[in-house]
């Protein structure tokens, strides 16, 4: 089962490691890090059921123009970094 609960233990760190990841990246690095992200934990986690179900919510959360549940626990961290 998909888990969409806030599970972060600390969610401003990943947060802001996210967006270290793509710092300095061009628009084709950035795309390729996070295809390669996204790959890496769709084998750590390995159930096609919960990736099917993520799947799902990741694009039912785009079309309604919605952030995903880790975004919406690092905004502070957004705002934070987009102000240094």
């Amino acid at each position: 089962m998909l888990n969409i609960e806030p599970n972060l233990a600390r969610p401003d760190d990943f947060y802001e490691a996210l967006i270290d990841l793509h710092r300095d990246l061009d628009d084709a690095q950035s795309q390729s890090a996070n295809a390669q992200l996204i790959l890496l934990l769709a084998n750590h986690i390995g159930a096609h059921d919960v990736l099917l179900d993520a799947i799902r919510h990741a694009r039912e959360g785009a079309l309604r123009g919605a952030p995903a549940p880790v975004a919406q626990t690092g905004e502070r961290e957004a705002g934070r970094l987009a102000a240094a």
